[in-house]
Order: structure tokens, then C-alpha cells, then sequence
């Protein structure tokens, strides 16, 4: 076992792989970003080093920061998580050449699959079957109109470098080609650090079914189960199940069987999914996550085996402790990701900003893994991920009312969060029937009632308490005790640039009051801008566009009107509230 690692990422799976590995007696390492310097992994691991920036791009993608903190620190193993440089052959490659081992797969399975087209041909080679597609990445919207015109519309866009449901846009019509793809390709290259895109067919009303397999490097590869994973909103999970409910065995046994394939046709090693989507008794390849999955806890609770154990073992060259006939699951487990958005009237919305309290649910089968503790603050620059709910219970029913239980019993101020939505689900008649799919929460579910919790009010400025605070020497971190006002420390926004100044009025979905005035709903930066000054626009129409949590928003016109001003450029950072167009009403 490998006796110091270090940790290249951040928030709740860096928490993850640090409290597993101190578990082992392992010395963990944690990264941080100038916005981290205190958060909750950093401040776990035994030790930290500062990678610099704010961004992921200046900070958790930055290669050469990470390769100068592996050195420093002298990790003998690097685990990637999930996002970020999980999926990434260029950096397994610079890592392994410098002796230090990649918690994952080989650079080379990672090249395969991390591109979804070599994944689909290499799937077809060991005669798993995939979604009708193409295998060439798309180039210009003619491909697309070809596609569309042969095997019919809505076309599913997907970064060919990416997964979980970043940078997949759904085309419904020819009409909307071009406003798919380059959005596609904006969040790919924001998510992923690349842009290449391709297309496949999307089906109608299809289920969300993984296998997550576990290889050694002898050559073993075991299948540990399905888990269901179709209650999604912008293509991205809310809620995942183990095992796969309502599937005929022998379909679940030989999507176990699929998996496997795949992952001996692509000489696999470490810890990975297996996708499909499964329709009418029929399953298709859709794609392998090369990586841990966020998901991964309901298939520990379902199969009692500890994934990143598995993990760090499997990576210092121990066999599998077990065989396939060895696995059995137990019972039914439900993961619910809390993530920080407002899901009032079904817009999820993100919602950056502190969390002022945070206590999570506790009892018999309950389980929370999370990133953050209260006082910890929530960045637009990063994923929204707070932490995950997990429960189980002896059969699917008894899990439901479990997760139900715990999910009242969470508490989270100072940021929205999906906790609403997730109670929608799980009470509605058919997620308990089996009856949704990856479609339903959008096209079904009736959220126009679900109000997030307001941000709770901020305490005392006067107030003191002790604070932790970090000194970095020589760019590793130190901490030292101090007592400061409660609300010491926020950072203002630098640059010297005037920033939009502020609606007088609500924000709602992207309307000021009704006056003219866009404001948007949330921090975040401008990557689109769609008008003119001068332009004509409706009440809906779209003004711009804004990345937050890299998630793309869509903020719309309030009014009929005419543009009389454009208050912010591409590339710009907004606030809550700052009015970015205005609009002459009709």
C-alpha cells in the first residue's frame, strides 16, 4: 500500500478518497485553489499545497501546478476523483512517467474510452451495441442536418471528451442546430478543456442503467451491480438507485456480462462504469466512465465492498479479493444529490453563496458524503455538488420512505438547494411505481409549486469566533488560530471594472420587474450575448447567456420591447441582481 497520496481535486469526493485512505493509515495530500485555501478537504488532509487562481482552469486544471505539488510533496500515487483530470490520458501519462502512480486506469483505456467514439467502435468490437450514431466528430451542422434528415429529430449533442451530461445538448429541430452546437462545445471546453463533439440518436423515453465493474491487473474483471440513474434534469442525475428496479434479471445479468466486455476489450484496470440506456426490454452501450462515479456509494451499501479501498489497492497491485460468484446484493440503496440550485418551477437554477448551517440526517441505514460544513462557501466557479444523501434499506419501498425521512431531516441555510425537487420525486406515484424516465423530471414532474428555502440572514458583523487561518510557506499550507468578526475576510471583486449596477427590483428567471431591466438571477460570467442595441425582442426571447457552476443559463427578455442598452460584454463577471440589458418596452 502506497504510504502518502495525493488528492487532485476538491469538495466532496477529495473528502471521499481522504477519510478512506487515513483509513488505511495512508498520509493524504490536498490541492487548493485560492478560493479553497479553508475548505473542508484542505483542511482534512494531513497536508495542502496551493495551486494558485480561482478557476478550475487557473487551479485544478492547471497541470503544471499539480506536477510541481506532487514533487513537493513527494506523493507516491495521485487519486484524480471524479471531473477535472479524472478522465484525462495527457495527465495519467505525465504522472506515470514521473514514477508516481495514477489511481485509475491505464493512459491508454482512458484515450479509448475518454473518447466516446473510439468507445462506441470498441464496444461494437467485443459485440456490445450502442445507440445509432455517427463515429466521426462533427465538424459543421451539415453532419447534423444529414443526421437528423436519416434517423429523425431530437438528435442527442455530446462532448466526445466528456460525461455526465456536461456539454450534451438535444437538438429538437433543424432550426436549432447551431445554437446547439456551439453551446455544446462552450461547456465541453469549460468542463473538459476540450470542445470536440458528436451526435447519436435520442430516444423517446429511456431509462439510465450502469454497471460499475472493478479490474485488477491480473487480468480479473467483476462486475458489482447496476444502479439506476434516470431521475436527471439537464441530462445530469438528481437521483440513483442500486440496484436497477423493475429490469427482468436476465436483462440485468447480461448488461453485468456487457460490462465486463467492455471492460476486457479495452484491458481495464481500476475502478469503472459501464452506461447503457435501456428501453421496452432492449439495452444499448452508451458509454464508460473511466473514473469513480459520484454514485458509486449505492454500490457499496448494496454489495458491502468500500470502491475507494478498492481503488487504492487494485493501484498498488493487489489481486481482487474476490471473484464474481463472490458478489451479492443486499437489499436497496438511494442516493440523493444535494446540489446548490433553486428548483422553483423546475428552472434549477445555481445558487452560489455561504452556507450558514448545515446539519446532516443521521439513523439506522443513512449515510451522508459531503464537501462542505457550515461557514464553507459555495463558488461559481466549481461544480454545485453540497454533498449526496445515501440510504439503505432491505428492500426499495423501505429505502424510499428512508431517504424521505432523511431528506426532512437535512437542514442547509444560506443557499438554495434541490432537497425540494428531490421530495417531489421520490413521494410522486411514479418514481415509486418504476414509471419515470430521463425525460420525466422535465416533462412530467409538475414542480411549479416546489419553492427553495430562503438564504438565511447573515450574523452580527461585531460577532468574533475563532478562525483557522491559513499561511502558506513556500506554497504549502500552515494554519494558526485567530479571533475575527464573523464576516472578516470577504473578498471583493477586483479588476477596477464598474460592474452592472443593480435591478431595483426582483430578479425572478431573468426579468428585472417588468420594466425593461434583465437582471440575472445569479452570480456567474457572461459567455453569449445575443442582441443588438436596436434589436426587436419578445417577452422569453434570449438576451444572453451565463456560465455558472458550468452550467450555461439562458437569460430572457421580460418585456416586448426594443434593446436600448447592453451593460456587459462577453467574458464578463455579474452579481445577483445586475441588471445586464435594457429594454425600451412596446
Amino acid at each position: 500500500m502506497f504510504s502518502k497520496v495525493l488528492i487532485a481535486n476538491r469538495g466532496e469526493i477529495a473528502v471521499r478518497v481522504i477519510r478512506a485512505c487515513q483509513e488505511l493509515g495512508v498520509t493524504t495530500v490536498a490541492v487548493y485553489s485560492e478560493l479553497d485555501r479553508d475548505a473542508l478537504h484542505v483542511r482534512l488532509a494531513d497536508e495542502a499545497y496551493a495551486l494558485g487562481g480561482q478557476t478550475a482552469a487557473e487551479s485544478y486544471l492547471n497541470t503544471d501546478a499539480i506536477l510541481d505539488a506532487i514533487e513537493r510533496s513527494g506523493a507516491e500515487a495521485v487519486h484524480p476523483g471524479y471531473g477535472f483530470f479524472s478522465e484525462n490520458a495527457d495527465f495519467a501519462r505525465a504522472i506515470t512517467e514521473r514514477g508516481v502512480t495514477f489511481i485509475g486506469p491505464p493512459p491508454a483505456a482512458i484515450e479509448v474510452m475518454g473518447d466516446k467514439i473510439s468507445a462506441r467502435e470498441a464496444a461494437e468490437n467485443v459485440g456490445v451495441h450502442g445507440v445509432p450514431g455517427t463515429t466521426e466528430l462533427i465538424t459543421s451542422p451539415d453532419q447534423v442536418r444529414a443526421f437528423g434528415a436519416e434517423y429523425g429529430y431530437p438528435v442527442a449533442i455530446k462532448a466526445a471528451y466528456g460525461g455526465g451530461g456536461r456539454g450534451m445538448k438535444v437538438v429538437p429541430d433543424e432550426a436549432s442546430i447551431e445554437e446547439a452546437i456551439e453551446s455544446a462545445q462552450r461547456e465541453a471546453l469549460a468542463y473538459f478543456g476540450r470542445d470536440e463533439i458528436y451526435m447519436e440518436r435520442y430516444l423517446t423515453k429511456p431509462r439510465h442503467v450502469e454497471v460499475q465493474v472493478i479490474s485488477d491487473t491480473a487480468g480479473n474483471h467483476i462486475s458489482l451491480g447496476t444502479r439506476d440513474c434516470s431521475a436527471q434534469r439537464r441530462h445530469q442525475k438528481l437521483i440513483e438507485e442500486a440496484p436497477a428496479p423493475g429490469i427482468a434479471p436476465e436483462i440485468l445479468t447480461a448488461m453485468g456480462e456487457a460490462a465486463v466486455k467492455v471492460a476486457a476489450g479495452c484491458d481495464y484496470v481500476n475502478a469503472g462504469t459501464v452506461e447503457f440506456l435501456y428501453e421496452d426490454g432492449e439495452f444499448f452501450y452508451l458509454e464508460m466512465n473511466t473514473r469513480l462515479q459520484v454514485e458509486h456509494p449505492v454500490s457499496e451499501l448494496v454489495t458491502g465492498l468500500d470502491l475507494v479501498e478498492l481503488q487504492l489497492r487494485v493501484a498498488a497491485g493487489e489481486p481482487l479479493p474476490f471473484t464474481q460468484d463472490d458478489i451479492e446484493i443486499s437489499g436497496h440503496a438511494i442516493e440523493i444529490r444535494i446540489n446548490a440550485e433553486d428548483p422553483a418551477g423546475g428552472a434549477f437554477l445555481p445558487s452560489p453563496g455561504p452556507i450558514t448551517a448545515l446539519r446532516p440526517p443521521d439513523g439506522y441505514g443513512v449515510r451522508f458524503d459531503g464537501g462542505y460544513e457550515a461557514g464553507d462557501e459555495i463558488s461559481q466557479y466549481y461544480d454545485n455538488l453540497v454533498g449526496k444523501v445515501i440510504v439503505w434499506g432491505r428492500d426499495r419501498a423501505t429505502a424510499i420512505k428512508r431517504a424521505i425521512r432523511a431528506l426532512r431531516e437535512l437542514e442547509i441555510e444560506g443557499v438554495a438547494t434541490t432537497v425540494p425537487a428531490d421530495l417531489a420525486i421520490l413521494e410522486h406515484a411514479d418514481f415509486a411505481a418504476n414509471e419515470h424516465s430521463t425525460k420525466w423530471v422535465e416533462e412530467v414532474l409538475d414542480l411549479s409549486d416546489v419553492r427553495a428555502d430562503a438564504p438565511a440572514s447573515s450574523p452580527d458583523e461585531d460577532d468574533k469566533v475563532r478562525r483557522n487561518i491559513d499561511v502558506e510557506v513556500n506554497g504549502k499550507r500552515f494554519s494558526v488560530s485567530m479571533w475575527v468578526p464573523e464576516q472578516a475576510a470577504v473578498a471583493s471583486a477586483g479588476g477596477g471594472t464598474a460592474r452592472p449596477r443593480r435591478s431595483g427590483g426582483g430578479s425572478g428567471s431573468g426579468g428585472g420587474a417588468s420594466n425593461g431591466e434583465v437582471a440575472v438571477p445569479m452570480q456567474g460570467t457572461i459567455v453569449k450575448i445575443t442582441v443588438a442595441e436596436g434589436d426587436t425582442v419578445a417577452a422569453g426571447d434570449t438576451v444572453c447567456v451565463l456560465e455558472a457552476m458550468k452550467m450555461e443559463n439562458n437569460i430572457a427578455a421580460d418585456v416586448d420591447g426594443t434593446i436600448s442598452a447592453i451593460r456587459v460584454a462577453e467574458g464578463d463577471a455579474v452579481g445577483t441582481g445586475d441588471v445586464v440589458v435594457v429594454i425600451d418596452p412596446a
